[in-house]
């Protein structure tokens, strides 16, 4: 059984950083590619980041580019999802999950495997 858990998140400050981690049980993680999604309070998911199988083909969300950085280690079957200057818009679920196509889509559709998320909060 596939299972994508999540950690890393918490209770933050505004300006704060916090890297988010993926652990995933799948037997070629290296094949599949992996995303970064988060849902806010009455709001659709929304994708954060993606990566491809290959670590340079990644897409970042236009409203956090240059405030996050997301890779992965294949050996270790995880993604990462590294997060600065946080602001209080950034409270969220946030979600990992995997693509058997292994092309960093950015659509939530897409994604076969989902974690159950982590808590992201960012106080003013």
């Amino acid at each position: 059984q596939v299972q994508l858990v999540e950690s890393g998140g918490g209770l933050v400050q505004a300006g704060d950083s916090l890297r988010l981690s993926c652990a995933a049980s799948l037997r070629t993680f290296s094949n599949y590619a992996m995303g970064w999604f988060r849902q806010a309070p009455g709001k659709d998911r929304e994708v954060v980041a993606t990566i491809g199988r290959r670590v340079d083909h990644t897409h970042y969300a236009a409203s956090l580019k240059g405030r996050i950085t997301i890779s992965r280690e294949n050996d270790k079957k995880t993604v990462y999802l590294e997060m600065n200057s946080l602001r209080p818009a950034d409270t969220a679920i946030y979600y990992c999950a995997a693509d058997t196509a292994g092309l960093p889509t950015t659509r939530v559709s897409d994604y076969d495997h989902w974690g159950q998320g982590t808590q992201v909060t960012v106080s003013s």
